[in-house]
């Protein structure tokens, strides 16, 4: 009778710090609604934004700390799907963040290039292939138009068009 009080307390010990640590180390549990509201959005992390890619970007909609109309390469689409999503009226898209848009794709004048690394560093998808000091080119299926890659360009030899595929 003992034998079993001792292992029931000890059993029970054992699983309540279990719970105690758990709870401290563990994440807790995802918002559902900035986990729908990610999948709203382009998903390709330029972070044109603001926030340091997509899921940060819903996690702060979901919260009231951010705008719906962040998202250059969503547009209006993905704006408009948002405001449906928490019940509110479509903003237009800020100005001041570009206009990205997932129907463009870079491209570089090879002849102009110079092989200066610049555009693959800060391209969020890995788009733009080339080892420094050669020519770079654009895989254009990977590419999602969001222009950062257009700014650190020191000969301007990149250039967004319509896409094509």
């Amino acid at each position: 009778m003992i034998t079993g009080t001792v292992i029931l307390t000890a059993l029970t010990a054992t699983l309540a710090i279990l719970l105690v640590l758990a709870s401290r180390y563990l994440p807790p549990a995802a918002d559902p609604m900035a986990d729908r509201l990610e999948r709203l959005l382009p998903r390709i992390q330029c972070a044109q934004c603001g926030y340091p890619g997509c899921h940060a970007y819903a996690v702060a909609i979901a919260a009231g700390s951010a705008s719906i109309n962040r998202c250059p390469p969503g547009g209006d689409e993905t704006i408009r799907e948002l405001a449906h999503a928490l019940g509110r009226e479509p903003e237009p898209l800020l100005a001041s963040l570009g206009n990205a848009s997932l129907d463009k794709v870079a491209r570089i004048d090879e002849s102009l290039c110079i092989g200066c690394n610049l555009c693959a560093r800060v391209c969020p998808v890995d788009a733009i292939v080339g080892i420094s000091q050669m020519m770079h080119t654009v895989i254009s299926t990977h590419c999602t138009g969001c222009e950062l890659c257009l700014p650190p360009c020191p000969v301007d030899c990149i250039v967004l068009e319509p896409r094509d595929d």
